[in-house]
């Protein structure tokens, strides 16, 4: 095992972060609720670290992106609706691209069940659920997994991997993957676990350092995981030793969550909180490239919030990103380099399918980018004319059975058109959801930040 480190680039402290939360808000977008912030205070380094890539200042010009004159009127292709059987980690696979699924066709709901604590000030609900071999796996907001039945809703088993009687701070969220007849957890009480599919049964367990808030991505007979000072961990799957570590830029102010690396053979695609997107070789953790997802606005304070929280997407040679600080681009998979950027403020995971990019920005918005040129369809503003501080928060979207399904705070989902953005469908459920809904065995599943999961057919 070998650590990558790196020089601390900048100091930034925690009540910068706050005041830019409390008194900015009205210059930009807050990120979602449950959605913590950390920071600390440090002294600034003489030498500011340089990052690889670019930073993209906009202090003279700040852009509005809006839908492309060129492109009224012209048709693009999505793939066609596909069954799907597994949902194996977040974003679906490796890739983070399931491009366009057969579920939900009715946007009836089939059954809900509660699968143990939901969001509260003592833990915050962050993991995406997973689905393999006809069970969905589920992780409350202290480490309590348990497996359901996709058919009926019936619980399977549940197990509890909380340390008894230990609080902390940073002690919740994580994420979950499947692969090959284990669970794969990692978690904010700093561990890192591989349980029996079919019984809850611990196979390994391994105490981490820091708190893993992020997801994994299991692929290659690796567990890759980023926790909360900027680190990627490298872990092998059959007995939980750990490979080797990279060290990005940390970032001092930042919210409290983690994003979850996109995979493709050698190739390891790492978001950070630094606003890096970095390319490692999955052997020993080296960095092929690096890019910055990262603008200053003078009008908006948030923007010094660099987190790449939405999932990396990559699709036909591209990295598809974007960050809380307002840059959403293209990145050659192969080179680092950018083929075009476009001013999207985003906590949102990026959907790929066919000719075009969903994306859903922190004002609420629904946007269709061109993939090969990144001009924008059309624009779907999911609030309407609700001013700032009655707005919902979206998440999404999924393309389920030609349907864009997007979720709110306010407790909707709802199915938008994916050529035009017009809603076509609406339905209430009942609580309010910030995690993208998933989709498998001809359901789609929400899962409601009060802890109950959903499946709709």
């Amino acid at each position: 095992m070998f650590s990558r480190p790196r020089t601390l680039g900048r100091a930034f402290s925690l009540a910068l972060a706050l005041a830019a939360v409390g008194g900015l808000a009205a210059c930009g977008s807050l990120p979602k609720p449950g959605i913590p912030f950390v920071g600390k205070n440090e002294k600034a380094a003489k030498d500011k670290a340089k990052l690889k890539g670019e930073r993209i200042s906009v202090l003279s010009l700040n852009k509005k992106l809006e839908p492309s004159a060129a492109l009224k009127g012209v048709g693009f292709s999505i793939t066609p609706a596909q069954p799907l059987d597994a949902w194996t980690m977040a974003g679906g696979n490796s890739a983070h691209v399931v491009e366009h699924v057969k579920a939900g066709e009715k946007l009836q709901v089939a059954w809900r069940r509660k699968i143990g604590d939901g969001d509260s000030v003592e833990g915050h609900l962050t993991a995406s659920p997973v689905v393999a071999d006809g069970a969905i796996y589920t992780m409350d907001a202290h480490a309590k997994i348990s497996a359901t039945d996709v058919t009926t809703g019936k619980p399977l088993w549940s197990v509890n991997l909380a340390p008894k009687g230990k609080t902390a701070r940073d002690a919740f969220g994580g994420g979950l993957a499947i692969d090959q007849g284990q669970v794969f957890v990692t978690s904010g009480y700093r561990f890192v676990a591989a349980l029996d599919a079919k019984t809850g049964a611990v196979r390994w367990r391994t105490e981490t350092r820091t708190a893993l808030h992020g997801a994994p991505n299991v692929t290659g007979g690796k567990l890759y995981v980023v926790d909360t000072v900027d680190q990627l961990h490298a872990f092998d799957t059959a007995h939980g030793t750990e490979s080797w570590t990279y060290q990005a830029l940390e970032e001092p102010a930042r919210m409290a969550v983690a994003s979850s690396p996109a995979a493709d053979g050698d190739i390891i695609y790492a978001p950070f909180a630094s606003g890096e997107l970095t390319a490692l070789r999955a052997g020993n953790g080296n960095d092929a490239w690096s890019y910055v997802l990262s603008q200053t606005n003078r009008n908006n304070a948030l923007s010094e919030i660099r987190d790449i929280a939405g999932l990396p997407a990559l699709y036909r040679g591209d990295v598809l990103a974007g960050s809380h600080s307002g840059l959403f681009a293209a990145v050659d998979a192969r080179t680092g380099q950018a083929r075009w950027t476009q001013p999207i403020t985003s906590v949102n995971p990026p959907w790929v399918s066919g000719d075009v990019v969903y994306i859903t920005d922190q004002s609420g918005q629904v946007i269709c980018l061109s993939r090969d040129a990144g001009q924008a369809y059309w624009i779907q503003a999911m609030n309407g004319t609700l001013r700032k501080k009655f707005r919902a928060v979206w998440s999404g979207p999924i393309l389920a059975s030609d349907r864009l399904i997007v979720v709110s705070s306010r407790g909707e989902l709802r199915a938008l058109d994916p050529h035009t953005g017009e809603k076509v469908g609406t339905m209430h459920l009942g609580a309010p959801a910030y995690l993208t809904p998933i989709a498998a065995d001809g359901l789609i599943f929400v899962l409601t930040q009060t802890g109950e999961l959903i499946a709709i057919r």
